[in-house]
């Protein structure tokens, strides 16, 4: 059985260069108009194609998926964080917040069913600013009663870091691959 690959349906739009990469040294003529994305489910970056006169701003969802796309011709392929631009690595913070704020019952319960990745470690302990402690006082408040939200994780475990502060590092942690294990993109 193989394993299908992570397809994104719809982007968010992180910066939009019409005339290409500035360091494109083909005639203007040539030079082709890039989208840089974020993928809202998976998380994963995107160098994308718009169609001909379709103008895209930062922050605007588009459809990338299967059948007919309004706004993308096609999609060239992924792209690693050390190649976005500046203005995308500036709105991927926002951006991300943004999803995490939307979809939050989903972080919520990462928090609320997270499990051990071996006998050492801990899916909780892979978050950023988050060790055995932290770790344990969630287990055991999550043990009385489920999260109901991020501000109630906050709530309930002592000193713990902002909820959703912690995950849009842990999502960008995850994009520069500084970690074999992937919480919340790709996945």
């Amino acid at each position: 059985m193989t394993q299908q690959p992570i397809r994104e349906e719809v982007v968010i739009i992180l910066d939009f260069l019409p005339h290409g990469y500035p360091f494109d040294s083909r005639p203007m003529h040539q030079k082709t108009p890039i989208v840089q994305a974020l993928g809202k489910n998976h998380f994963t970056l995107l160098e994308l194609v718009p169609k001909k006169e379709v103008f895209l701003q930062p922050y605007e969802e588009v459809y990338i998926g299967e059948g007919k796309r309004d706004k993308i011709h096609h999609i060239i392929g992924r792209l690693s964080m050390d190649k976005l631009t500046q203005t995308a690595k500036m709105e991927l913070n926002e951006v991300l917040s943004n999803v995490v704020s939307k979809n939050e019952e989903k972080f919520v319960e990462f928090f609320n069913k997270a499990g051990p990745i071996n006998t050492r470690r801990h899916q909780i302990e892979l978050l950023p600013g988050v060790g055995k402690k932290h770790m344990w006082e969630i287990i055991e408040a999550r043990k009385e009663e489920e999260f109901k939200n991020l501000e109630d994780v906050k709530k309930r475990v002592k000193l713990m870091p902002d909820p959703k502060n912690v995950i849009i590092k842990r999502i960008i942690m995850e994009l520069n691959n500084e970690d074999k294990y992937k919480l919340f993109s790709g996945v």
